[in-house]
């Protein structure tokens, strides 16, 4: 009789590489026992591992006898090089792996806003500055780039990218965001996904489009407070970036936001967790938690009584792993089993989610990395070069009366400020060296999570080993270039002014280097939660500019920071300014090229530059009834209009856009409308210009902003010659939501414009369209450039 039966596999069937994913997932969920399905939802900090700097032997098991569903920041919460981190992972796995019962490997992510943040990695150019070139390709090759780097350091997951819409520069996190425009950010934000993640999973990185939802559009601009959006403007502009990165781009990972909407927060949002991104969109990745923000829904927001309560609504929201590490999915959410608050299809459903994107990932078949190959991936040639081209490309000309580029030898330069010789603030606020100032905060009990880092654990010095741009431009200009700091960048310290305004008095031309730096800490002014009343420029900077303009020497003011700021009279008065944002480790170099015109610049604001706070919100699509557009046009005090608009951004050459026109899409609900442009360099040296396309609705029953963003492309042109641009933009992306939140296309008129700023524009023709009626949405075209 025993013959007869047929033979047990001593494999079980999830071990089994060679069968559907779907099926290994239910085998080993069937396996699993409550305690090791919640602990797939829960994670833990590296240093809650360590001793020292060191895997303590056994720990893993200690910690995580039923396992654990992700690993925080391996090489960003710790100072250990690549080969180090590497080794880190592979220790961890191992004990996961032999270990525990069933052997499942973790997920672990890192931070990688501007770049893999760990001690070995090139940091690339803050997002808002990425978002300045126009040009998505670049953010691809960045994503690109940090995927390789991650793999080959054993992680897996990345906490970008940040598609929320900005348009309140006192938010301090605007630095990490694409802008102002829907379009925009998700254009942006899809071709970082696409480089992250790669063409298979298992040699690609989790992209987490983050943070979900109206997290950019908070009240007075203060990071995590409550976002004031109607249904249509949420849909069109705040949903639309996550759509398009669900719909269109395949993220694999949505991150909750730390705000409210109309007093339902982010990790409790059901409706929009659950209803818009997984029923409506169709999105089968993880939605993962920002943070403790499960943890908030009972510690800051109040709206659950215990942290049971708080992780019933959190996993009945559609919240799948709680990061970074377990704290209301541990014990909390067990007592909410057995209490009857949440059954146990939403925790299978939860860790079936899970465990697919760690099959996916081929983290059972290969779960280790080469310790000694890390090195030769990390902060390589070619990511250097990388970093140098995104940050010359993401560097905005908002003005120039001719005096750059400087002459050679452009005479005796004074540079002074507080930014020109510190190196640490060319860095956005998630670059390891900003980032590890908050941790070392944290380590000393100076944070607002109580990050429960063990006093044992050690914290390298953050270093930067890149030039300062005095260091730059001394190398590039020599014994002409004297300093002076004049003042901190948030202090109010003005001893240094006396000695700046002889130096400045001295000079052929002063370059004034002004503006944030950025982090987390009490002495930054822009990153996460540093917001700010008011865009002059922090500290005395304002005074220090005020006193070298006054000295009537050319002055080339040179912006490093996060965010648009900067007084109307600093920017009206300087010869010519220079918006660097954060640009990152060659971002010396690349202000140094732009200034001397090695490097002629063309890249565009993606967001509005007010005149102050007091006009905020100002943005470029505004609706019709929009204060920039009432019948008494300004303020009583000061012109409507901003100091930039949206799009804007000069260069050496002249550029000119011309002969637009435009081909009306036909009836069908494929029908794709024509958009064609000319371009010529009238001047003397090659440069870029960004042909921006348009459109303006009208007839429609629902009012529509008076210009939409519906196309651009980045086009080089050589001194002398032309070039033409052909758009095609689907009927798809041309529509709306109705009066019943259906999004349609009714008949009516399409005016299509094309420039080079939203200021900027020439008509290229109206079409009358006639589809009527409901119509799947779109989110881009093609476009060609001959």
């Amino acid at each position: 009789m025993t013959s007869e039966l047929t033979p047990i596999s001593s494999t079980p069937v999830y071990r089994d590489a060679a069968l559907p994913v779907e099926r290994r997932v239910e085998d080993l969920l069937d396996r699993m026992t409550i305690d090791e399905k919640l602990a797939q939802l829960g994670s833990a900090w590296v240093f809650q591992f360590l001793t020292g700097d060191d895997l303590a032997d056994g720990r893993v098991r200690e910690m995580c006898p039923f396992g654990i569903g992700q690993v925080t920041r391996i090489a960003g919460a710790s100072g250990y090089r690549a080969h180090e981190a590497a080794h880190v992972a592979n220790q961890i796995q191992r004990q996961l792996m032999e270990e525990t019962r069933l052997g499942i490997p973790a997920i672990v992510h890192e931070e990688i806003c501007s770049g893999l943040m760990g001690r070995d990695s090139t940091v690339f150019p803050q997002a808002i500055g990425v978002a300045s070139s126009f040009e998505p390709e670049l953010n691809r090759a960045i994503a690109d780039s940090i995927r390789d780097q991650m793999r080959h350091m054993g992680s897996h997951q990345g906490l970008s990218p940040v598609l929320d819409v900005a348009r309140d520069p006192r938010w301090g996190r605007t630095e990490e965001t694409y802008g102002e425009d829907p379009y925009l950010v998700a254009r942006m934000g899809g071709a970082f996904i696409q480089g992250l993640q790669g063409v298979d999973l298992k040699d690609g990185v989790v992209a987490t489009a983050k943070h979900f939802v109206g997290y950019g559009a908070s009240e007075g601009g203060m990071n995590w407070a409550p976002a004031h959006v109607a249904d249509r403007e949420l849909r069109e502009v705040y949903l639309h970036p996550f759509e398009a990165a669900v719909r269109h781009y395949g993220v694999h990972s949505v991150m909750n936001a730390y705000n409210e909407l109309d007093g339902v927060p982010g990790a409790a949002n059901r409706e929009l967790l659950n209803g818009r991104v997984r029923m409506e969109w169709g999105f089968a990745g993880t939605i993962v938690s920002d943070y403790f923000s499960i943890a908030q829904l009972h510690s800051y927001h109040g709206i659950a009584r215990d942290k049971r309560d708080a992780a019933a609504l959190a996993l009945t929201a559609g919240i799948d792993v709680e990061l970074p590490s377990t704290d209301a999915f541990g014990h909390p959410l067990l007592d909410a089993l057995h209490g009857g608050r949440v059954d146990i299809e939403l925790i299978d459903d939860a860790v079936r989610r899970t465990l697919w994107q760690k099959f996916a990932l081929g983290l059972f078949e290969d779960p280790y990395v080469d310790e000694g190959a890390a090195p030769s991936h990390v902060d390589t040639g070619a990511q250097h070069r990388l970093a140098l081209d995104v940050a010359r490309k993401s560097m905005v000309l908002l003005r120039n009366d001719g005096v750059l580029p400087l002459t050679s030898p452009p005479g005796k330069v004074a540079v002074i400020g507080p930014n020109a010789d510190a190196a640490r603030h060319l860095y956005g606020d998630y670059a390891y060296p900003a980032h590890v100032e908050s941790l070392r905060e944290a380590h000393a009990g100076n944070n607002v999570f109580h990050i429960p880092i063990p006093t044992d654990f050690e914290l390298s010095e953050p270093e930067v080993e890149t030039p300062s741009l005095l260091e730059a431009l001394r190398s590039r200009l020599g014994e002409s270039v004297r300093y002076a700091r004049g003042c901190g960048v948030n202090d109010a310290d003005r001893s240094g002014f006396p000695e700046a305004a002889a130096l400045a008095a001295w000079a052929d031309v002063v370059v004034l280097v002004v503006g944030d730096r950025a982090g987390s800490t009490d002495s930054c002014t822009s990153g996460e939660g540093r917001d700010r009343s008011s865009l002059d420029l922090p500290g005395v900077q304002e005074e220090l500019a005020r006193l070298v303009l006054g000295t009537g020497t050319p002055v080339v003011t040179v912006l490093v920071v996060g965010r648009p700021c900067g007084s109307v009279a600093l920017h009206e008065r300087s010869a010519a300014v220079l918006l660097a944002w954060l640009p990152g480790q060659a971002g010396a170099q690349a202000i140094v090229d732009t200034l001397d015109g090695t490097f002629n610049p063309g890249g565009k604001l993606p967001i509005t530059f007010p005149r102050s706070a007091g006009q905020l919100p100002v943005y470029y699509g505004h609706k019709v009834s929009g204060g920039r557009s009432q019948w008494m046009g300004d303020y009583v005090d000061g012109p409507a209009s901003p100091l930039y608009p949206f799009g804007h951004g000069l260069s050496y050459s002249t550029i000119r856009v011309f002969d637009a026109r435009v081909e009306p899409p036909n009836d069908s609900i494929d029908g794709v409308g024509v958009v064609t442009a000319s371009v010529a360099n009238e001047g003397s040296v090659a440069g870029d210009e960004v042909v921006q396309v348009y459109v303006a609705n009208r007839g429609t029953g629902v009012t529509r902003p008076v210009l939409e963003l519906k196309a651009f492309a980045r086009v080089s042109v050589e001194p002398g010659s032309s070039r033409s641009v052909r758009f095609e933009i689907p009927l798809g992306q041309l529509g709306y939501y109705d009066v019943g939140g259906q999004y349609v296309i009714a008949p009516g008129i399409v005016e299509f414009m094309v420039g080079s700023s939203s200021a900027n524009l020439q008509s290229a023709g109206r079409v009358m369209v006639e589809y009527d009626g409901p119509i799947d949405k779109r989110f881009d075209g093609t476009v060609s450039v001959v």
